[in-house]
C-alpha cells in the first residue's frame, strides 16, 4: 500500500512559476503585451526556445518567470555599448 507521504517522496521537483501574458505583463509593467509576443513569435532566433522559458499547454501559452529573467540577464552578457 502506497501512502501519501511516499507517493510524495517519488515525485519531488520543483514547481516553476508559470504565468499567462496578460500575468506576466500585469506583474512586470516593463514589459508590453507586445514586446512579450514579439520575444515569443522569434523564440526559435532569440534564445527562449533553447533556454525553454516558453511552456505550451494547447493554445495556452505559459511563461517561466525565473527562465524569462535568467534569459534577460544572458542578453546582457555582452556588456556596455
Amino acid at each position: 500500500m502506497h501512502t501519501n507521504n511516499t507517493l510524495n517522496n517519488k515525485l519531488q521537483f520543483s514547481v516553476p512559476n508559470l504565468m499567462t501574458v496578460k500575468q506576466f505583463t500585469k506583474n512586470f509593467s516593463a514589459f508590453s503585451t507586445g514586446a512579450i509576443r514579439n520575444y515569443i513569435f522569434f523564440e526559435d532566433t532569440n534564445g527562449l526556445k533553447e533556454k525553454r522559458v516558453i511552456k505550451r499547454i494547447g493554445r495556452k501559452i505559459l511563461i517561466d518567470v525565473d527562465k524569462f529573467f535568467q534569459w534577460i540577464e544572458s542578453q546582457n552578457q555582452g556588456g556596455s555599448r
